[in-house]
């Protein structure tokens, strides 16, 4: 699309909330509806993102607009599906499938993982028992009650980024520690690599895997400012 503003402003609304107008009119979602955030930061933050387009617009460079029209458009209108969908990742949560025996690996995936699992039982109350090994088995009834009750807690904005951290790391105990505050990007992508850079070290990376690894390390970084904004 070509740019066809020149100025990009966060502004009030008088419902409450912020938004974004481009010369004086106000920025839709793309499914129509109003650009309503919640907080003033988030709203500079999306503005900043039209502002810095060139002669075209180009949508995959503006993670913040895309991250508020997703909670606005397609998160809000269907949040117990939604929250449903995030916390059945508990059930075969990446970090309770460890390594078995006394390998390298499992001692890694044990110093990396066991403390964000303790901190989600202590937080939520949401106890995922680790297994060995990768084939599936079941957590019990009431660590995942506590996981949706825990992840229904959150408001559309806020689940939208929860949304977004879980089904990169393919981990509700990720997504809950990152928009928690418990890590930080950095460490929620080093976490959720894991296996992956074992398997690197062990028989080498590719450049497509290296991609992988660098667009879920800036998918984190996304979510985790997102967070922060709200």
């Amino acid at each position: 699309m070509k740019r066809f503003y020149r100025q990009a402003d966060a502004v009030p609304l008088e419902c409450g909330g912020y938004g974004v107008a481009l010369d004086g009119r106000r920025v839709r979602t793309p499914a129509g509806g109003p650009l309503a955030l919640p907080s003033r930061a988030l709203a500079a933050a999306v503005a900043g993102e039209w502002a810095a387009q060139g002669e075209t617009v180009q949508p995959r460079t503006m993670a913040m607009m895309t991250l508020a029209a997703t909670a606005l458009d397609r998160v809000a209108p269907r949040l117990p599906e939604i929250a449903a969908e995030i916390a059945r990742y508990g059930e075969t949560d990446l970090l309770c499938y460890r390594d078995s025996g006394g390998s390298e690996l499992a001692r890694r995936q044990n110093a990396a993982w066991q403390p964000v699992l303790d901190w989600l039982a202590e937080a939520h109350g949401v106890r995922l028992a680790p297994v060995a090994g990768v084939m599936p088995a079941a957590q019990d009834g009431t660590a995942l009650e506590a996981l949706r009750r825990a992840v229904d807690a959150h408001e559309p904005f806020r689940l939208t980024a929860l949304y977004a951290a879980v089904a990169a790391t393919g981990s509700a105990a990720l997504g809950m520690a990152l928009v928690g505050g418990r890590l930080d990007a950095c460490q929620a992508w080093r976490c959720a690599r894991i296996d992956d850079d074992w398997q690197a070290e062990c028989w080498g990376e590719d450049s497509e895997a290296r991609g992988r690894g660098e667009a879920l390390r800036d998918e984190l970084a996304s979510v985790e400012r997102f967070a922060a904004l709200l």
